[in-house]
């Protein structure tokens, strides 16, 4: 292991003696880690092999600001507002409303209950990264929803990157109490650095409570991400699970989703576009360990030039997880003949009475369908981009806001149009 990332350099993190000695004891802990490989199955197909860690160095402070950070335009309508830089939570805003319905937000440092909520439902790092972040994190967010409040407009989070050559671990820690509703959006940004993003987001969701949550990744193209979410989902409580893979170098988000309680729904829904050498990897848990519980995974990619995706998913039923309900579906575009993916759907079942199934596709666009447009007098580019567009349309519905599903269809057709022009550009005359 690289000597920055030591303890010394943990100790040197602001926060409380508490947080100061989890720390040091996860920072004590990361020589025995041994660095993640492409032997084991959970990085099978993945780049970890090209990750070097003596590049980059942990932040002990927030470096000084390179420019402001992308936000958005639905920034007036949130009841909750967090900036976050390299780490640091550089601004925050709550709107009356949600301050007087006892929303909570804020460093878990300025907290007087803080040692309670970190760790939340992430009790052992599963891997290096967990065990960097644990260590490094410079001051972990926490969000809590009171049992019974529902929030009418989202929680907007943006996690930007702009330090050089660092190593960066954010981590959010959510709290959605019973008969709770609430929206979370995540945008994850950099400029043009090489750097190392670690996030964590831990996020419990509470009996008869409903959340839902976007990542929407758009990170520049020499950043590499290891992000980990973690959601816990309580008796009859919903969860509506999105990510958007659109930027990096290599981008690789592992989620578990662990139903606890009886009743319990999931919906797990992902789109991703890939160009250039980009690599889009996610790993995906359904884990079901209560009875008449629901997940529903959707994931769809389009890759072009030579990019390549992976995707990894286990249905896990425990015995006592009866009438389980369970389905997992992962459907890839290639629009190169040098792009690359792989889809690897996987059952674990340890009782009766289940309904499970899992499927994925890998396959240029589909000749039919380009053939019937083309003979209707559309040109062949034309035709293929109204496919693709349409490919993406059922996971685009499932965003859990305008904004989101219409600023990544905007990037999307954006970068169908770019494709439309370099293919004319490039055909001889």
């Amino acid at each position: 292991m690289p000597n920055a990332f030591n303890s010394s350099v943990s100790a040197a993190l602001p926060g409380p003696e508490w947080l100061t000695d989890l720390r040091r004891e996860a920072a004590e802990g990361i020589g025995d880690v041994v660095l993640p490989s492409a032997d084991e199955e959970v990085w099978r197909y993945s780049r970890i092999s090209e990750l070097d860690l003596d590049r980059y160095v942990p932040l002990t402070k927030q470096v000084s600001p390179l420019g402001p950070v992308p936000i958005s335009d639905a920034v007036d309508r949130n009841v909750v507002t967090l900036v976050l830089r390299n780490g640091w939570l550089e601004t925050s805003s709550i709107s009356a409303e949600a301050a007087e319905l006892g929303v909570t937000v804020g460093r878990i440092g300025d907290l007087e209950d803080g040692a309670t909520y970190f760790p939340s439902v992430l009790e052992n790092p599963v891997d290096l990264f967990d065990h960097m972040n644990a260590a490094f994190t410079p001051e972990p967010i926490v969000i809590v929803i009171p049992d019974g409040v529902c929030l009418r407009e989202p929680i907007l989070i943006f996690l930007h990157t702009d330090a050089d050559s660092a190593a960066v671990f954010p981590r959010l820690l959510m709290r959605c109490g019973s008969g709770s509703q609430a929206t979370i959006v995540e945008h994850h940004s950099s400029t043009d650095v090489v750097s190392v993003v670690a996030p964590v987001l831990e996020a419990q969701v509470g009996n008869d409570a409903r959340l839902s949550h976007a990542l929407v990744q758009d990170l520049g193209s020499e950043v590499r991400q290891f992000a980990h979410q973690v959601f816990h989902v309580g008796q009859s409580a919903v969860l509506e699970a999105f990510v958007a893979g659109l930027g990096g170098c290599y981008s690789r988000t592992r989620t578990d989703c662990r139903l606890v309680g009886r009743g319990g729904e999931a919906r797990l829904t992902a789109a991703y576009h890939g160009e250039g050498s980009q690599t889009h990897d996610f790993r995906t848990f359904q884990e079901h360990a209560a009875p008449d519980t629901t997940s529903e995974l959707l994931f769809k990619g389009a890759l072009d030039d030579a990019s390549r995706s992976v995707y990894s998913g286990l249905i896990s039923v425990e015995p006592e997880a009866v009438r389980t309900r369970a389905y997992q579906t992962n459907r890839n575009i290639k629009l190169s003949p040098d792009a690359w993916a792989h889809s690897v759907p996987n059952l674990e079942i340890e009782t009766d009475d289940v309904i499970c199934s899992h499927a994925s596709t890998v396959s240029p666009v589909d000749e039919e369908q380009l053939f019937y447009l083309e003979s209707r007098g559309i040109p062949t580019a034309i035709a293929e981009r109204l496919l693709v567009e349409g490919f993406f349309e059922d996971v685009l519905a499932r965003a859990p806001t305008e904004p989101v599903a219409l600023a990544l269809r905007a990037t999307l057709v954006g970068r169908l149009v770019r494709r439309l022009h370099n293919s004319r550009t490039e055909t001889p005359k």
